[in-house]
């Protein structure tokens, strides 16, 4: 039986701020990305988010990202790899010190918004948040984009790593994900984005935007709870994938090792 993990961005409240719908889509995820304070989150919603994963039974993640609040992760910033690394090691160990708090481990890590797209492509920027999470948290997962660079740094440094893919965004014929600024990067409609999803997992395939069928490995799909809409997509993408036969459970029994 084939497994996948799903997984979404959480904990990215902050003071009297409050954004997404956390304890809903945990009631159908499996694992937690969860902002460590830099680009969202703050210790009052990290210990929060924490202890709701645990509640659920849902693998606990690191979520690092640039320190951009005010852009919230999501702006380019040129930092050198030492930089990286230590704002990775720093992020990575607050969100495990939580984790130990609430008696769990710290099953993965994965970048967030800019950090994470930049170092899909630049494997110097790649290598410089695997050394980060080596470091920090060495016998956590890598949760990297299906076929990218962070793929190829975790597996340099000795990290294990799990392959994502996103079932809401288009893909080019090379594998990577359509940029957010062309209006045809998201896939809006369920009824084309779920069976994708599903096909990504059973077959190991995607369809890009220009026709060509994608070879590409899913031990995990990114998912999303910032509405009531999308926590009932989420619901029915797990529905799906059940009724395929696919097994869905925490990144670490899907990588395992």
């Amino acid at each position: 039986m084939p497994r996948v993990d799903l997984n979404a961005d959480l904990g990215e409240s902050f003071g009297v701020y409050r954004l997404g719908l956390d304890a809903e889509v945990l009631r159908h995820v499996t694992s937690a990305n969860i902002a460590c304070g830099f680009h969202a989150g703050d210790p009052m919603v990290m210990a929060r988010t924490v202890a709701m994963a645990a509640e659920n039974g849902v693998g606990i993640g690191a979520h690092p990202g640039y320190p951009d609040l005010q852009g919230f992760g999501r702006r380019n910033m040129e930092l050198a790899p030492e930089e990286v690394k230590n704002l990775v090691i720093y992020q990575v160990g607050a969100l495990t010190a939580f984790a130990r708090a609430a008696g769990r481990p710290l099953q993965h890590v994965k970048a967030h918004g800019a950090l994470y797209n930049m170092a899909a492509r630049d494997l110097r920027l790649a290598r410089a948040i695997a050394e980060g999470v080596k470091a920090a948290a060495p016998d956590a997962i890598l949760l990297a984009l299906a076929g990218s660079a962070m793929v190829r740094a975790a597996e340099e440094v000795g990290l294990k790593v799990a392959q994502e893919v996103f079932a809401d965004r288009a893909y080019n014929a090379d594998g990577t994900l359509v940029p957010r600024s062309r209006p045809d990067a998201m896939i809006h409609d369920p009824e084309i984005a779920i069976p994708r999803a599903v096909r990504m997992v059973t077959e190991g395939k995607v369809t890009a935007i220009t026709g060509e069928e994608v070879p590409i490995r899913a031990d995990s799909i990114c998912v999303h709870g910032d509405n009531p809409e999308a926590i009932a997509f989420v619901a029915r993408i797990r529905r799906a994938l059940e009724e395929a036969g696919v097994e869905v459970v925490p990144l670490a029994q899907v990588v395992g090792g």
